[in-house]
């Protein structure tokens, strides 16, 4: 199937995930409560959550831009801007939010940065990315894991299950990274086993492409060993960018005029719920997102206010990053004289990737 094909699927789970919520939501809710719920909603809030998710692109944008700067003395940031809305655009409407950086290649290779160099920034951006989220996960885990198991059943345990799927991948780039050669026996061990018992065909091929694969990864690793200032600094951005992200719901909360509970606890809320979203396969998490949510803040919002916050909520986090993403595909296309990027994408794959 062409990624092209594959991606009108995927925006058509989208399309269909947004109308069964809208049934859902208006099925729920009569009239005269949406109404009298909207009536009381606190307009400053509901600025300040569109505040954050801008705020969240702009350093998602700047985290980019630091890496690229490193091997594009002149980079500009309006261009790690355009490239980073794209890749908001494509993580959500792609399972696992995998579409993300291969058009963020693509369009790296429309303003004519080599495809090899794209990799190596979006590789470094993407490990400190993941080590930066499973320590903020461990922090969290460590001073409030006891607070939501009493106060959610069974939902803390999926939250546990997601941090520990994230900690393998962190273990196993850094693996990679640091140990090439270790890494390499144990996946040639694995690969004839499963070539001895028929699971797996041309084995000796199969293996020396992965061995090329980890070879290269562990060349790209040495930038992050060798460019400490800028690693640091990318880590310090990406912990404020989680921080802004998962605020958002704060604004939410208190958008309904609630105030009971501390910030603190919503984005530890929030932090748990973005673990289980991480292992959902289904663009943008959807459904088990829009439960999730209902199930863990259900406890912090008041009956008749819930689905309205998971409403806005989404907007914010989900709708709003495609609609925005779509401006920015748009103005790339035309700039480069309405070249389909989706196809560009295929090409770049089959030949460089």
């Amino acid at each position: 199937m062409s990624y092209k094909k594959k991606n009108i699927i995927n925006i058509s789970i989208v399309a269909v995930i947004f109308i069964g919520m809208a049934i859902y939501f208006f099925s729920v809710e009569n009239a005269d409560n949406i109404i009298k719920v909207m009536k009381t909603i606190n307009i400053w809030w509901m600025i300040f959550g569109l505040v954050l998710i801008i705020i969240y692109w702009l350093l998602e944008a700047l985290s980019l831009y630091i890496v690229e700067k490193k091997i594009y003395k002149d980079q500009k940031y309006i261009n790690s801007l355009r490239v980073s809305m794209i890749g908001q655009l494509f993580n959500s409407i792609t399972p696992f939010s995998s579409g993300g950086q291969p058009m963020q290649a693509v369009a790296m290779k429309m303003e004519g940065k080599q495809v090899s160099d794209s990799a190596t920034i979006l590789l470094i951006k993407f490990i400190v990315y993941q080590a930066v989220l499973v320590l903020f996960s461990l922090g969290i885990i460590i001073f409030e894991y006891s607070y939501f198991k009493n106060l959610v059943t069974g939902f803390t345990r999926l939250a546990l299950i997601g941090f520990l799927v994230n900690l393998v991948v962190i273990i196993a780039l850094i693996l990679i990274g640091a140990k090439s050669n270790f890494v390499k026996k144990i996946l040639a061990f694995f690969y004839k086993l499963l070539g001895k018992i028929k699971i797996l065909k041309e084995v000796d091929r199969k293996l020396n492409n992965l061995n090329l694969s980890v070879d290269n990864f562990h060349e790209k690793f040495k930038i992050i060993k060798k460019e400490k200032k800028m690693v640091l600094k990318l880590a310090i951005v990406t912990f404020v960018q989680l921080i802004a992200f998962f605020s958002i719901t704060y604004a939410v909360y208190r958008m309904f005029g609630q105030d009971s509970v501390s910030i603190v606890k919503i984005i530890s809320a929030q932090a748990f719920l973005s673990m289980i979203m991480a292992f959902v396969p289904i663009p943008g998490a959807g459904i088990a997102a829009e439960g999730g949510f209902y199930i863990i803040f259900n406890t912090f919002f008041s009956e008749e206010t819930i689905n309205m916050a998971i409403l806005f909520w989404r907007l914010y986090t989900f709708y709003l990053p495609i609609l925005v993403g779509a401006v920015f595909l748009i103005k790339v296309r035309k700039e480069n004289n309405d070249v389909d990027i989706l196809e560009k994408a295929e090409e770049t794959i089959n030949d460089e990737l």
